[in-house]
């Protein structure tokens, strides 16, 4: 036994007045019992207890040892009882981070509501579009989209999305809807660089995945920027599902090349470790699990409007 543990072992001798009383409250053996005081008496190199066949006593030296020793114990305990309390129930100062878009369209409704039913949480949501350090910048929770290398992290997938192609009617109505990627150099193209740096789009074909080049008519940074531009009509664009799924749903938008479209990314949270997970993430990632639907794959269609709307029943 390491020095708690022996000193633990002697106040519950002293208080249950017995060394097998005192084991069985702890689980042990009598003999580890009386190994243990003597361990401890042997240390401090004075006499703790006077032992008779029939009775355990304290000492005079004991007995002050024993007062000091059982406060020791008890704030022990009560520091365990605190750290275990923080583990059932989250508390304290909590970071999550997601992509710009993503994160004011679906996480920040999710922190609203998980910051009310845990009233002790203080929350934080960063969006940012570039790939955040979660150990550097202090983040609990990070909401991610694509395929991820970092083997170092937790990954739990939670949805998946489409990338798609698309255009307003009254821009489908001026120009003859391209029908394979190549005649996509015919086309006003909107570029959002903060999805695709380069001119060239990533699409499915007979021979495989292929880069198919393009001149944009108009470059932005900003998902929310190409996506208005194309909806007032001009030109189209690149965009992930959840980005364009309003629009599309309302019908201010149409999906251009669906059956060129490359598979689907998927949504995920990431975090440090599996072990002595913290109670604010656990309660975060179940959170998402069982009342989120992330599925943006299929478009456009009714039901996907339905279950964005109804929270997924836990085991459904």
């Amino acid at each position: 036994m390491d020095q708690l543990q022996t000193m633990q072992a002697f106040v519950t001798v002293a208080e249950l007045r017995g060394f097998a009383p005192a084991a069985r409250k702890l689980g042990v053996s009598p003999s580890a019992m009386t190994r243990a005081v003597a361990a401890l008496e042997e240390r401090l190199g004075i006499r703790l207890l006077q032992r008779t066949t029939r009775s355990v006593a304290l000492t005079d030296a004991g007995a002050r040892y024993f007062e000091r020793a059982r406060r020791i114990v008890l704030e022990v305990d009560e520091a365990q009882s605190a750290a275990q309390a923080e583990r059932i129930e989250p508390t304290g100062r909590f970071v999550v981070s997601a992509p710009l878009v993503f994160g004011r369209l679906h996480v920040a409704k999710l922190m609203c509501a998980y910051l009310a039913k845990y009233p002790g949480v203080t929350g934080e949501l960063m969006l940012a579009d570039r790939m955040v350090n979660l150990i550097d910048e202090g983040i609990d929770v990070a909401v991610r989209i694509g395929h991820l290398a970092d083997a170092s992290m937790v990954v739990r997938k939670v949805g998946e999305t489409r990338r798609a192609v698309v255009a307003s009617p009254a821009y489908l109505a001026r120009h003859k809807a391209p029908k394979t990627p190549s005649e996509l150099a015919k086309h006003d193209i909107v570029q959002c660089t903060a999805l695709h740096p380069t001119s060239e789009w990533s699409l499915q074909t007979p021979q495989g995945q292929h880069d198919v080049p393009f001149a944009p008519r108009f470059l932005t940074n900003s998902v929310d920027v190409a996506l208005g531009h194309v909806a007032r009509g001009f030109g189209m664009t690149m965009l992930l599902a959840y980005q364009v799924e309003a629009l599309v749903h309302s019908g201010e938008l149409e999906v251009v090349l669906p059956k060129f479209e490359l598979p689907a990314l998927p949504i995920q949270l990431v975090y440090a470790t599996k072990r002595h997970l913290s109670a604010n993430v656990r309660s975060f990632v179940e959170q998402v699990t069982t009342t989120c639907s992330w599925n943006f794959t299929r478009l456009g269609s009714r039901a996907v409007r339905a279950t964005r709307s109804v929270p997924r029943r836990r085991g459904a």
